[in-house]
């Protein structure tokens, strides 16, 4: 009985796991897209517009002040870069590693490693509604790996 017990409860705890592996890939596309190829590869607003809610702001620390950056302005200041000189370099690409995505209901948080060329750039903390036309980002935390 209690070795049967066991079973049923290790199964359900795995079938949960498996379950939640849809979701989890959702997530971790729409981060890949809007956020890591959209703003940090610049392949495009419309991915931008996607995978972003339009009310999300990016918190910062500057001088032990919290500030607060609002999609527009960063959809803005991607824009004039994309028209400016500077971008007709060819830069080096930023990949993502997910070490932790985690999903609670229509609610996600994930843990994102940014890296150009092997070299790691940011640490980024980014939370994740779930709406009727799916997962969007909807703010984000961070912390700059010092050079």
């Amino acid at each position: 009985m209690k070795t049967t017990l066991i079973s049923m409860l290790i199964f359900c705890f795995v079938s949960l796991g498996f379950a939640q592996q849809p979701e989890k890939e959702a997530v971790q596309q729409v981060i890949q897209s809007a956020y890591v190829d959209g703003i940090h590869n610049r392949a495009g607003i419309e991915k931008i517009r996607e995978g972003f809610h339009p009310g999300f702001e990016m918190l910062g620390k500057r001088n032990d002040m919290l500030t607060k950056f609002p999609i527009y302005s960063w959809i803005e200041s991607i824009e004039q870069a994309i028209t400016s000189e500077e971008t007709t370099a060819e830069k080096p690409t930023i990949t993502a590693k997910f070490p932790l995505i985690d999903i609670s209901g229509d609610a996600a948080m994930a843990k994102v490693e940014l890296y150009r060329n092997e070299q790691h750039l940011f640490t980024d903390y980014l939370l994740l509604y779930k709406f009727e036309k799916g997962w969007k980002i909807v703010s984000k935390s961070y912390y700059r790996i010092p050079e």
